[in-house]
């Protein structure tokens, strides 16, 4: 037999579906749409109608197949949010950002803490872990980087609710200052629109004055360190209505005395400043 749909899915269903004529290409909704579809629907509303259905779909689960075979060839819908319990589904251009498996890794000597490693409360802290203790956004993008704050929760204008995975300022030798909304992704998470586009927007009206540099890290394949030694990096920006990689460079956390001299000498060679 096969297995019913969760409530969550069939309250998301619900509200697109009645709002939904092919064609459109933005549904917006509310909160409050999504107990009025419960009860029109015959559906048992869930304990916390915004966290259950809205962020999951947001950020981490894909959507009901009854709304992704209204996507037309090359789009996808998302879920934005557009205010204080205010949403919309948008269909943007499809987005497959993962570590391009041909790119060479540069070794990194790990400085991260043993006991942090061993601590860690998950792979997503683990990962955020190692990219702050290694600098990796120093030496990513060339600049002097500290950490502002993770797991930053915060109300945008026009967008209402968001959380930040970690967010750092930084200042390069022109004087110039930055601010780098960090994603940590793991596991099957995906690379998407919604959380950059909001992470745009964030800075956009919170540093006005200061160059955004989106940036999404994800651990790649085994390094020398072990199956979380590697890191893949992008720099990340929205281009019309897609997902575009400015920059991705892969790094190999190791001991020390595991880069040899010959891969020192290549490094040396491959420096462009």
């Amino acid at each position: 037999m096969p297995k019913a749909p969760s409530r969550q899915s069939q309250i998301v269903n619900a509200v697109f579906s009645d709002r939904y004529s092919p064609g459109m290409t933005s549904v917006r909704f509310s909160r409050n749409d999504l107990h009025a579809v419960c009860e029109t629907h015959g559906i048992e509303p869930l304990a916390n109608m915004g966290d259950g259905p809205i962020y999951s779909y947001r950020y981490r689960a894909k959507l009901p197949d009854e709304i992704t075979s209204t996507q037309p060839p090359g789009k996808e819908w998302v879920i934005l949010g557009r205010g204080v319990s205010e949403y919309e589904f948008r269909l943007v251009s499809a987005s497959n950002i993962v570590p391009n498996q041909s790119l060479l890794a540069t070794k990194i000597p790990d400085a991260t803490p043993e006991i942090i490693k061993r601590y860690a409360y998950s792979d997503e802290q683990a990962l955020l872990a190692r990219v702050r203790y290694n600098r990796l956004v120093d030496t990513f993008f060339g600049i002097t980087a500290y950490s502002l704050q993770n797991h930053l929760r915060t109300q945008v204008a026009g967008i209402g609710q968001i959380e930040i995975d970690e967010i750092y300022v930084g200042v390069d030798r022109h004087g110039r200052h930055f601010v780098v909304p960090v994603q940590a992704k793991v596991g099957r998470d995906k690379i998407g629109y919604a959380q950059l586009w909001q992470d745009l927007e964030y800075c956009r009206q919170e540093y006005p004055t200061l160059v955004c540099r989106a940036l999404s890290a994800k651990f790649g394949r085994k390094g020398k360190s072990g199956p979380k030694g590697k890191i893949a990096m992008f720099e990340l920006t929205i281009s019309e209505d897609a997902v575009k990689i400015v920059r991705e460079i892969h790094y190999d956390l190791v001991p020390e005395n595991s880069i040899s001299k010959e891969e020192l000498l290549g490094y040396n060679e491959r420096a462009d400043d």
